[in-house]
């Protein structure tokens, strides 16, 4: 018995859940770059960490800038309460975008949070908005 068959798999049905349930928090780079392509957009992408500077220096195009320390219900009223948002952060070794979505989530907000952030955008060769 080999370390991957120690634990037997989840039937289909609590697979198929499971899957559900990831996909329906998060996303990735590759399909918010497409989604990026094919205006408009159904969420809208927030660029949670850092400051004006870095959000200035490498950004992905058409990210707001608001970092996660900023969400709370007043400034959140910029946007229906139905809206689809999607953060993201410098990438696998921050925790940006969890507290992002977790304030989001506390606040009734609909989230998911594109896994990789800046690492993965820039290891799927997509380009960044600089300078802006």
């Amino acid at each position: 018995m080999s370390y991957v068959t120690e634990f037997p798999a989840a039937s289909a049905a609590e697979a198929a859940a499971h899957f559900r349930q990831r996909l329906s928090v998060e996303t990735d780079c590759a399909d918010v770059h497409a989604a990026l392509q094919q205006p408009p957009l159904d969420f809208v992408l927030l660029h949670v960490v850092g400051n004006a500077e870095t959000f200035a220096f490498r950004h992905i195009p058409g990210a707001i800038h608001l970092r996660h320390a900023e969400i709370n219900a007043e400034r959140m009223q910029t946007w229906p309460p139905e809206t689809l948002f999607v953060v993201y952060c410098a990438g696998p070794h921050c925790n940006g975008a969890d507290r992002a979505a977790l304030k989001l989530a506390m606040l009734g907000r609909p989230v998911k949070i594109m896994i990789g952030g800046i690492t993965g955008w820039q290891d799927e060769g997509f380009a960044f908005n600089v300078g802006s």
